[in-house]
C-alpha cells in the first residue's frame, strides 16, 4: 500500500482484464463490426436500376380504350387510360396510328 492507504498499481500501470472484461470487450467489438457491415453493405434490390419502360405503338383504328384493354385486360379501363394520359402528357383522349405510348407498370 502506498501513501494514504491507496493500493499501488502492480505491473507498471498496465491494464489487466478479467475473463468477464475480455468477454465484454469482444462482444462490443463484434457488435461494432456487425453494425459497420450493415451500414456499409449495399441494399439488396433497392439500388437495382429499373427494367425497360413498357411501351405500345398505336395501331390504325386504336383508341386509348383499346390500348388500355389490350395492355391490362381485366383492369378498369378508365383508370388505365388516366395513367396512360398522365405518363404521356396527353391533354385529350386522341391518339394517332404509329404513336408510341408509355404504359403504366404492373403494380
Amino acid at each position: 500500500m502506498g501513501a494514504a492507504g491507496v493500493p499501488r498499481a502492480s505491473g507498471g500501470g498496465r491494464l489487466r482484464l478479467t475473463r468477464r472484461g475480455r468477454l465484454v470487450v469482444t462482444v462490443f467489438l463484434l457488435l461494432l463490426v456487425a453494425g459497420l457491415a450493415a451500414i456499409l453493405a449495399p441494399a439488396s434490390r433497392a439500388a437495382d436500376p429499373p427494367g425497360p419502360v413498357p411501351t405500345a405503338v398505336v395501331r390504325p383504328g386504336d383508341t386509348l380504350w383499346s390500348v388500355a384493354e389490350r395492355h391490362r385486360p381485366g383492369s378498369q379501363p378508365f383508370a388505365v387510360i388516366e395513367k396512360i394520359r398522365r405518363l404521356n402528357g396527353l391533354e385529350d383522349y386522341t391518339v394517332h396510328a404509329g404513336q408510341r405510348l408509355i404504359l403504366p407498370t404492373e403494380r
